[in-house]
């Protein structure tokens, strides 16, 4: 059987939520993310890279 390596990303806030759709604002209170420069750390899922790609403008991602 093959390993699973639990990946996690690192995921700061870089940009203000004012001024972006309305979609942007809820993707990034369903990560987590409230202020700016706050980080959370998420699992590395299709789910979470779907989030990231939908907001790639107002985040800075590092993989753990």
């Amino acid at each position: 059987m093959a390993k699973s390596k639990n990946k996690t990303l690192q995921i700061t806030q870089i940009k203000s939520r004012i001024g972006y759709k309305k979609k942007a604002k809820a993707t990034l209170d369903a990560m987590g993310l409230k202020k700016i420069n706050q980080t959370v750390t998420l699992p590395d899922n299709l789910s979470t890279r779907g989030m990231i790609k939908k907001i790639e403008f107002l985040i800075n991602v590092e993989e753990l």
